[in-house]
């Protein structure tokens, strides 16, 4: 059964964007990922299996092995989607830093 997994479930488990910081640095097999984590190799593995679900990560057969690559345009989507929200929050904060500007002037004189 292949359940459509949420690219935003996905990255909001900390193991998972511990795994994504990895790979983005470079590619790896599941053993060399699951050797930074203090975790059983089978929960490593049901992460990737998430991320590579979402199309976090690409996975390449090489050899006996797999190595997984960070999937960049798949990054990009979701910060595509968040710049937005980041650009409204980055105005609030901009606002809010005006005002208290303008209480501290007012409070000094």
């Amino acid at each position: 059964m292949n359940l459509r997994r949420d690219v935003f479930q996905a990255i909001a488990d900390p193991t998972r964007r511990s795994i994504l910081m990895l790979v983005a640095a470079q590619s790896m097999t599941a053993g060399a990922i699951a050797s930074n984590f203090d975790t059983a190799r089978p929960t490593v593995s049901k992460h990737l299996q998430i991320l590579t679900e979402c199309e976090l990560l690409r996975s390449e057969q090489n050899g006996r092995e797999i190595i997984y690559h960070l999937n960049p345009n798949k990054m990009k989507e979701i910060a595509d989607f968040i710049e937005p929200f980041r650009q409204m929050w980055d105005e609030k904060f901009n606002k809010l830093e005006t005002v208290m500007k303008v209480f501290q002037n007012m409070n000094n004189k």
